[in-house]
């Protein structure tokens, strides 16, 4: 079924809660809509070994298949999301099927992470995560603000889609240490300490980054893409960034960003130590410089 032709949405829920009845009902009105290259189905993760990951949660997942590679992912039953992403993988899949333009497939980094690091450990050695890539990566980080907003799958499909390739995705509540250790620069400010209490405060999401673009600086381009630290500010230079749409106040501005590569090297030394970028040599020292 993954293989037919079109799009396939697999709702993937829980045994002890059962599929969302709401959503079953905007599934049918959309395949309704959109006619026949769309797909539904539903799957039990605790009957599905490949699904194991998925259980014990309290949200549906809903795993969207092209192809029979998986395009996209949305987590929690979030009715305008789901429309969203429906008509939006549908409408790059018809032009797949009608131009020949290349498939974007993803990984589900719920289920990709651990079989990396496996795969990495018996070639590199258990001590080292390591990323086959000659391009440069950064840290970003969405705030517990936004975490607890529900907009982590949001702006997961926003960096996605902008062209980033989320290499790590790991929810973590931060230390008071990692956390003043991350902002040490802002040590003097007034402001420090609301930040420390605030990211130390609840879970968040950390991610490592890279671009698509191999050429790209991939530290500007996602600056750029968060937009401006004050909020207002944000939505005044630059209103479709990501602080821009889910900051509320200072310092709540939901996504952290590096401010230079120097900036980011350290700071994916605080929270991913034995990450390493794998390349060649004037690869690895033009990272470290």
């Amino acid at each position: 079924m993954l293989s037919s032709k079109g799009l396939t949405v697999v709702d993937v829920f829980q045994s002890w809660c059962g599929p969302c009845k709401p959503v079953v009902s905007l599934f049918r009105k959309i395949k309704l809509e959109v006619g026949n290259n769309l797909h539904f189905a539903m799957a039990e993760a605790d009957c599905l070994d490949i699904l194991e990951k998925y259980r014990g949660k309290c949200e549906p997942t809903f795993l969207f298949y092209a192809g029979g590679e998986l395009v996209a992912v949305v987590r929690g039953a979030n009715g305008p999301l789901l429309h969203k992403t429906i008509l939006d993988q549908l409408e790059a899949e018809n032009k797949v099927l009608e131009q020949g333009i290349e498939r974007k497939v993803i990984k589900d980094t719920v289920l990709s992470i651990e079989e990396e690091s496996i795969s990495q450990d018996q070639e590199y050695g258990e001590e080292d995560e390591v990323v086959s890539l000659e391009k440069s990566c950064t840290l970003a980080i969405i705030k517990p603000d936004a975490v607890a907003h529900g907009k982590v799958d949001e702006i997961i499909l926003r960096i996605q889609e902008a062209g980033f390739e989320i290499l790590t995705n790991e929810e973590r509540t931060m230390s008071e240490s990692e956390t003043r250790s991350l902002y040490q620069k802002r040590s003097e400010e007034e402001i420090f300490e609301k930040l420390v209490q605030h990211m130390s405060n609840g879970p968040c999401r950390l991610l490592i980054i890279s671009c698509t673009e191999n050429d790209k600086d991939v530290v500007a381009a996602w600056r750029d893409f968060i937009g401006p630290s004050d909020i207002e500010t944000a939505k005044r230079e630059n209103p479709e960034s990501l602080r821009a749409q889910y900051g509320t106040v200072m310092p709540f501005n939901a996504v952290h960003g590096s401010e230079n590569r120097e900036q980011a090297n350290r700071e994916l030394g605080i929270f991913f130590p034995n990450f390493k970028i794998s390349g060649s040599e004037a690869d690895k020292e033009e990272i470290l410089q």
